[in-house]
């Protein structure tokens, strides 16, 4: 039997949001898929709101086998760097939710909530609660020399209701007041979480694959760690929102779901105006981005296919932006 893409890698790193869950559902194939893996699995995630016991138990919830030890957050890496930086027992405003202090603690600092003399360092995480006096104490802080540190920039947090402020918006603010930014970040799209990840997997990075929905941030972040990757369109990102920004992020590979996981690796051949993956054939016109699939009747094959004529389309042929969303518009519409 070929090779599978899960028995390539000896590791995987599992975004959660929109490949696992999304909200309080498990998405279709992800639960029965990752619980099948042979491999250890870490979740990472740039919530920094949560402790990783907490998003275990969500994960219970959901039917996956998993403890804290599985889940790292950007909390956790941000702690880490910052313990990198201070000796033991220094004092960190936590900014954020429980998570902060809780990494903080685990790094062996000690988490405070005011900006007390000797404040050493600000990890300013993402926290529904966090109010305009805690953030008065960073900019405090910040402003009697405390290095800031942040756990991630999203601007914006998806919610059930619509797009809330993300921790990027919270750090704004800070940044006004201050006149600064943060001198680090170390959630995704950086590389400390992955690095953090890969460490709590024990194996080389090369053995390890990251899984992701959003390009900007998983896709980017395994990038900048030096990790392959495997972009899947259950999630934010679609063949679409890629043909539309240049410069995107390029996955090693890419499917529907996490279904690819079970079945050989996806590699596209690209010869001109022509693109094959496994059953797929692709003729492209790179002028108007007319696209015709000649052959087969595979999705993974044709959402593999599509993205490396994308790559290949505005890195190489020198298509625009038009004719590249035309292209995967017409794959789009294929897929169903």
């Amino acid at each position: 039997m070929p090779e599978t893409l899960a028995e390539r890698y000896a590791g995987v790193v599992c975004d959660l949001d929109g490949v696992v869950r999304r909200g309080a559902q498990a998405v279709p194939y992800a639960v029965d898929r990752l619980l099948a893996l042979r491999v250890p699995i870490v979740y990472a995630t740039n919530n920094a709101s949560l402790t990783p016991q907490d998003v275990a138990n969500q994960l219970l919830g959901l039917g996956l086998r998993v403890g804290p030890t599985n889940v790292v957050t950007s909390s956790q890496a941000g702690a880490a760097y910052v313990a990198s930086l201070f000796p033991p027992d220094s004092p960190v405003l936590a900014v954020g939710g429980p998570g902060v202090a809780a990494a903080l603690a685990e790094a062996g600092l000690r988490p405070v909530d005011q900006a007390e003399p000797g404040v050493v360092a600000v990890l300013q995480g993402y926290g529904a609660d966090v109010t305009a006096a805690l953030l008065a104490e960073a900019s405090y802080a910040i402003e009697d020399g405390a290095t800031w540190v942040a756990t991630n920039r999203d601007a914006t947090l998806p919610t059930h209701r619509g797009i809330a402020p993300g921790n990027g918006a919270l750090i704004g603010a800070v940044a006004v007041a201050t006149g600064v930014q943060p001198s680090a970040a170390t959630g995704k799209p950086e590389a400390p979480l992955y690095h953090l990840s890969v460490t709590r997997l024990g194996v080389p990075k090369t053995d390890v694959l990251a899984i992701g929905d959003r390009l900007d941030t998983d896709i980017l972040g395994a990038m900048n760690a030096g990790l392959d990757s495997l972009w899947v369109l259950t999630g934010v990102d679609d063949l679409v929102s890629f043909a539309r920004s240049a410069g995107r992020p390029v996955p090693t590979y890419a499917a529907r779901d996490l279904r690819a996981l079970d079945r050989p690796p996806m590699v596209p051949s690209v010869r001109g105006q022509t693109l094959r993956c496994g059953s797929v054939s692709l003729s492209v016109d790179w002028a108007s981005g007319v696209l015709r699939v000649t052959d087969g009747d595979d999705p993974d094959a044709l959402v593999a296919a599509t993205t490396a004529a994308l790559v290949h389309g505005r890195d190489v042929a020198g298509a625009s932006v038009d004719a590249l969303v035309r292209l995967a518009e017409t794959a789009a519409a294929r897929l169903g």
